[in-house]
């Protein structure tokens, strides 16, 4: 599933990023790669929060529907 699939509360787990080199550098500059734990904090309107890593992390759509997370506790 994609990340911006998941409920506000839910947490998951990246396992793959769908892009190039940039989104990937874009990505990991906000702390988020392969393997890290998010928890979806809104999904409403406008762009994607999620919190990774004690972090909280805005992110677009499109760039949230490029991450594959696995849902569940980790």
């Amino acid at each position: 599933m994609c990340l911006s699939e998941l409920m506000p509360g839910e947490l998951g787990k990246i396992i793959d990023i769908k892009g190039g080199w940039a989104l990937r550098h874009k990505l990991s500059l906000r702390g988020i790669v392969e393997g890290s734990s998010v928890r979806m904090i809104s999904s409403n309107r406008g762009p994607i929060v999620v919190e990774v890593e004690r972090n909280v992390v805005a992110l677009g759509r499109g760039m949230a529907q490029r991450i594959v997370v696995k849902k569940g506790l980790f």
